[in-house]
């Protein structure tokens, strides 16, 4: 479908979801558990119901009551068939390391997106424990996996390609015969969801040690728990986003402000860019501040990427994004993406393989506000540009996306006449974007008949 987002003044509340990353690693764990485990508040999304189906097919038994899924896990079987992952690569990525344990033959595939991304790297790490596994396409799914031969000792990976390869290998690591020995072989970037996974292991009894670039796994069982899911950082960076773009502010409710996401880090972010912000339990409170030019480093929190390029986009001065290859390998090259975006809005943008500077359009600054840079442009803002243009929309593609079309709304809320094609991709993690989107004033108009 297509959303043309209307310049409008939001504010107001929003519950933000649970997270996706965490909702895996959950379902996952139990899965691996013998017994009964409750998973409370758990994300539904079309990435958490791929992980969920491909569970049920392996013989997990999952029953979904209200806002808890109980799993009872610990007997697997071979499914007769394809395992479809989506668009997921957490579930791709996980399952793919899951079936090496069970006997058979396993064939795992995805949808165009997913079809795409990398998993040479994980199929490569699995086979010097024992594993066989190829990925069909050089390096790409399909992956089979003939399961029941993981043995165990000692692999070495790349610890800068993705931290759920890392993971994968982490969640099956108790069941190898063998002392499991994770070497990476470059520094460990996105550390904050291998940080996520081995708190998660922890809350299924499962000790993980580490030795300088290594992890050390010992043969161990995992024990079935109640596990509850905390809100989605990634996902409410859109609307923290929308909030420093608000002079009423916007309020992002659900929020653990000691989390272990990564994505946490955007309060900083946007506190060094101007925005006010308050911190209330799992409440945080984010008002409009004139918005200056930020350089971030994202190695470790590449999801942000999106929301801090438009941020910069919109802001005063020329911001620097760095830490940013990875994202060239995620649903889209979204640094491309991203700079292609804004050029449409006539922002200048600089990209290199690691690297965006982005010099922002001044929205937020008048000529006369206090401090302000006088060898400016005598020029019309680019919000007083927008608010005057009568010309057709703007058209952004999303390309499938979720994370960009979430990213463009916040653009089309500040400048308007924004339209986002393919915009439901955002089902992918957030079902419910475009209608707390419009919960909180965001102005939108809905095509369902284009899309793209």
């Amino acid at each position: 479908m297509r959303v043309i987002v209307g310049r409008g003044s939001v504010t107001g509340g929003v519950w933000v979801p649970s997270s996706k990353s965490l909702t895996v690693r959950a379902l996952v764990c139990a899965a691996l558990s013998q017994g009964e485990s409750e998973i409370v508040n758990p994300l539904v999304s079309d990435d958490t119901l791929a992980a969920l189906n491909v569970l049920i097919k392996l013989g997990t038994v999952i029953r979904r009551e209200d806002d808890v899924w109980k799993v009872t896990g610990g007997k697997f079987r071979v499914h007769n068939g394809d395992l479809d992952c989506g668009e997921s690569a957490t579930t791709l990525r996980f399952m793919t390391a899951l079936c090496a344990l069970i006997p058979g033959r396993h064939r795992l595939v995805g949808g165009p997106l997913l079809s795409r991304r990398p998993i040479g790297t994980l199929v490569d790490a699995l086979v010097k424990m024992g594993v066989k596994a190829s990925a069909e396409k050089t390096g790409l799914p399909p992956v089979t996996v003939e399961g029941g031969d993981f043995k165990g000792g000692i692999t070495e990976i790349a610890g800068n390609v993705s931290s759920q390869f890392i993971s994968a290998l982490l969640l099956i690591g108790p069941f190898a015969p063998k002392v499991v020995s994770i070497k990476l072989t470059t520094p460990l970037t996105s550390k904050p969801y291998v940080i996520m996974t081995l708190r998660c292991l922890k809350q299924f009894g499962i000790n993980v040690h580490r030795e300088g670039n290594m992890f050390i796994i010992l043969r161990q069982r995992y024990q079935p728990t109640n596990i509850k899911i905390e809100g989605d950082w990634s996902s409410a960076s859109y609307f923290l986003a929308l909030g420093a773009i608000s002079e009423e502010g916007v309020v992002v409710q659900n929020l653990n402000t000691a989390s272990l996401q990564g994505d946490r880090a955007i309060i900083d972010m946007l506190r060094n860019m101007g925005a006010r912000v308050r911190i209330s339990g799992s409440n945080v409170a984010i008002a409009h501040g004139r918005l200056k030019a930020i350089h971030a480093d994202l190695s470790d929190c590449i999801d942000l990427l999106p929301t801090m390029a438009v941020l910069a986009g919109l802001a005063k001065g020329t911001s620097e994004l760095i830490g940013i290859r990875r994202a060239r390998l995620k649903e889209s090259n979204r640094v491309s993406v991203m700079r292609e975006g804004l050029a449409k809005l006539g922002v200048e943008v600089g990209e290199q393989e690691d690297r965006l500077t982005i010099k922002g359009m001044n929205v937020f600054w008048k000529t006369d506000d206090e401090g302000a840079d006088e060898t400016l442009d005598e020029a019309p803002s680019a919000a007083e540009f927008f608010a005057g243009a009568t010309q057709e929309s703007i058209n952004l593609r999303s390309h499938d996306d979720h994370r960009i079309a979430m990213a463009f709304a916040v653009l089309g809320s500040a400048l308007g006449n924004v339209a986002i094609s393919g915009a439901e991709c955002v089902a992918k993690t957030y079902p419910d974007f475009w209608k707390d989107f419009q919960k909180i004033g965001g102005e939108i108009q809905i095509d369902e008949q284009q899309s793209g």
